[in-house]
């Protein structure tokens, strides 16, 4: 059941909340909501307290007319976090909530268990995706959701899921269309402009997941593995293209569960 938090910078996060154990929180990529999680949850429940999340310009979550950031979006987590009682806790995020898990893992590491990117990158726009972001936001604020969506949803999966998983292509549509043209606005702008972070990813002591499609249309594998270090594990996803968690669910979440598990009694590296 769909609950809400009220958070004292005024913004309401919608979630998700099912299990018990060691706090796992989901966040969705752009244009999606906490229903992009529906297939891992039931998979990461049996062993886990699991929190999935609508950001906010997304889902049933507040959309406020102003610039957001990575890092205005981290503060809504840390927000939420203390909303909700979670004192640590693991936080993955996919796409967008890959760039926010970076900026959350720089500026509240001490909240973290461990965290993963899941199909996203430390990488930050180069000029080209940057003049990608501002066509999409003419686009939304001419045209409505509709055409971006059309258009955006079918490179999120492997090429022959397009075909072969018709109902989780138009789930994905229809989640896109369901979300703010406002929210989606600003958060176009808020990736455009986010910084580099693969020094998160360097210095970090905090056990890391790297995960990536091999299929990914969106962001190249090199792009997500990154960094190669003794608490960073990296886990391929062979037939996912950027959407495992409803391309390849089961994968996905052995590839967490397995990470988290193997982590779980290990001291964070000096």
């Amino acid at each position: 059941m769909r609950k809400e938090a009220q958070l004292t910078n005024g913004v309401k996060l919608a979630y998700v909340e099912e299990g018990t154990g060691e706090p796992i929180v989901l966040l969705h990529g752009f244009c999606g909501s906490l229903n992009y999680w529906d297939k891992l949850v039931p998979l990461l429940k049996r062993s886990h307290r699991v929190i999935a999340v609508d950001l906010r310009g997304h889902g049933h979550s507040s959309a406020p007319d102003e610039a957001y950031s990575m890092e205005r979006f981290a503060e809504d987590i840390a927000l939420f976090a203390a909303a909700v009682g979670l004192d640590k806790f693991h936080l993955f995020g996919h796409s967008l909530g890959g760039y926010i898990t970076l900026a959350f893992a720089e500026n509240y590491p001490d909240k973290l268990l461990g965290f993963g990117l899941v199909h996203s990158t430390p990488y930050p726009d180069d000029e080209a995706a940057k003049a990608n972001r501002n066509k999409g936001a003419d686009s939304i604020r001419e045209n409505g959701m509709e055409p971006f969506i059309k258009a955006l949803v079918p490179k999120l999966f492997a090429p022959q899921h397009v075909a072969s998983m018709p109902a989780e292509v138009q789930a994905a549509k229809e989640i896109g269309l369901a979300t703010s043209p406002i929210g989606a606005i600003q958060t176009l702008y808020a990736m455009r402009d986010r910084k580099d972070r693969n020094h998160v990813l360097r210095e970090t002591t905090l056990p890391v997941l790297l995960v990536a499609g091999a299929e990914d249309q969106i962001i190249p594998v090199s792009k997500t593995f990154t960094v190669q270090k003794n608490n960073v594990v990296e886990a391929l996803l062979p037939e996912a293209g950027h959407m495992g968690m409803l391309e390849t669910p089961e994968q996905l979440a052995e590839a967490i569960g397995g990470f988290i598990e193997k982590n779980r009694k290990r001291e964070p590296l000096s």
